[in-house]
């Protein structure tokens, strides 16, 4: 018998409800669509760990899911960037990406440090809220000490804000004076996930696409962020005689392959929808399975800096956004 069958057997009944969990976000999502897969899968975790129904045998597939399938997906997310498109955002649409990025990301760092919270889960958040919530996350955790309960953390305050645009957004673009161009280089400029940017971008006629293209370019920050953070802690590392970590994890490599792949213009249109759709029940998949790391009355308890400095972030980058499209026109 093949040596990793007793693995298989000892992952099968996790998958199983990961598999569970994923077609149940999925179908709620098209049930309702201003309930995005992500919010529901990391809901539906999180209240499995919070009310005790979490299983133990089911840790060695979650780990798996929340390590193995998050990375894939963020792999297959390169494919979704068409450098083309953002190329004709122009100079204020990447004037407009480029400051809300480092503005959001310096900002929150230097909110987490006043508030007290630790450098790592500092990190995580400013990434998570200025890239692309839990893709980026997943990215930069290799080049940082933090631990599962830091990840965990700051997928549930990039999810729980996410959730929180996709309803707000749409609200003030009236009383902001947006038009629906306007409008979706805020939402692409300053809503956290994928998915997220599409739900808010669809509320509103007209926004979707210009929406979903600022949201992409902020993704293709992803790769120098990363190796930037670990340029940092390569140093750091050296100085304390520490483990330096690599400059980009193979994944992240992987991810910049899969956007030269895409800017070839060779790869047909059928493959990059079937990589689309397999990269959205991946990140669903993985974000259940970090949602099984939240224990809601301990975070409540004991994460109040933490959801402060989630909610202060995402306050910070929609103002950022917002003074960007307007100073430079965008939309």
């Amino acid at each position: 018998m093949p040596t990793t069958a007793p693995a298989a057997r000892a992952l099968a009944p996790g998958l199983l409800v990961v598999a569970a969990a994923t077609v149940l976000a999925l179908g709620v999502q098209g049930a309702v669509p201003a309930l995005t897969a992500s919010t529901v899968a990391v809901a539906l975790g999180a209240v499995l760990r919070s009310t005790g129904a979490f299983h133990r045998s089911w840790s060695p597939a979650t780990a798996f899911a929340s390590r193995r399938l998050l990375r894939t997906a963020v792999v297959l997310l390169g494919l979704q960037l068409p450098l083309s498109q953002v190329a004709a955002l122009g100079p204020g649409g990447i004037a407009l990406v480029l400051g809300t990025v480092a503005i959001t990301f310096a900002g929150t760092r230097l909110l987490g440090r006043l508030l007290g919270l630790s450098p790592a889960r500092s990190l995580l958040v400013a990434t998570g809220f200025s890239i692309c919530g839990a893709s980026a996350i997943a990215a930069v955790r290799p080049a940082t000490d933090a631990d599962e309960q830091d990840t965990a953390t700051a997928i549930a305050l990039v999810t729980l804000c996410g959730t929180l645009a996709i309803l707000v957004l749409p609200l003030l673009r009236v009383p902001l004076g947006l038009d629906a161009q306007q409008f979706g280089a805020w939402a692409g400029a300053s809503v956290h996930d994928v998915g997220q940017v599409v739900a808010t971008g669809d509320r509103v006629p007209g926004a979707l696409a210009t929406a979903v293209v600022v949201k992409l370019s902020r993704v293709l920050l992803l790769a120098p962020l990363v190796a930037l953070v670990a340029l940092q802690r390569r140093r750091t590392a050296g100085r304390e005689g520490a483990p330096r970590p690599p400059l980009l994890p193979f994944f992240v490599a992987a991810f910049v392959l899969a956007v030269a792949v895409r800017a070839t213009g060779l790869v047909p249109g059928a493959v990059l929808d079937g990589a689309q759709h397999v990269q959205s029940v991946l990140l669903v998949a993985a974000l259940f399975a970090l949602g099984t790391g939240i224990d809601v009355p301990h975070l409540l308890r004991t994460g109040r800096r933490s959801i402060a400095l989630g909610l202060l972030s995402w306050v910070l980058v929609a103002l950022v956004a917002l003074a960007g499209v307007r100073l430079l026109g965008v939309g």
